[in-house]
């Protein structure tokens, strides 16, 4: 498999990062409009933000899923933080019903895991079999995948 490697004035890199966040108390919130307009917002910030790069966006009603490349330069915890206080600001002013169910969108917290010691393609492969209704057939496909 060929490294993609990224570079800018000083580095040359590879960084890759699973992440995920919650709707505060898991409230599903994340549905029809809301999840459509959340997906395009974070889409946006690729072009507003030229050192990140998604690789694969998986949205539940009630959580985010992102496996994102990002400059280690600009920080991974700047890119969260950044991505979370423009999808909740944007978001909460208009659907106006969100800030009467929760206070704040996002939980404080989120997950954050390099993706160094797995390949990319089995991490994307897990997100993108998160939410099937079909778990049996999916999990078989999965472990043959990952053989």
């Amino acid at each position: 498999m060929k490294k993609e490697y990224k570079y800018n004035n000083n580095i040359i890199y590879i960084s890759k990062y699973h992440v995920m966040w919650c709707v505060k108390y898991r409230r599903k919130l994340l549905t029809g409009n809301v999840e459509q307009r959340l997906n395009e917002i974070i889409y946006s910030i690729t072009e507003e933000v030229k050192s990140f790069e998604i690789i694969s966006l998986e949205t539940a009603c009630d959580h985010v899923h992102l496996l994102c490349g990002v400059d280690p330069q600009y920080g991974i915890n700047k890119l969260v933080k950044h991505i979370k206080g423009i999808t909740s600001s944007l978001l909460r002013e208009e659907f106006p019903d969100l800030t009467s169910k929760v206070p704040t969108l996002w939980t404080s917290s989120y997950f954050v895991a390099t993706s160094g010691g797995t390949p990319v393609e089995i991490m994307k492969a897990y997100l993108e079999n998160q939410e099937t209704s079909q778990r049996d057939n999916q999990r078989l496909k999965w472990i043959e995948f990952t053989k």
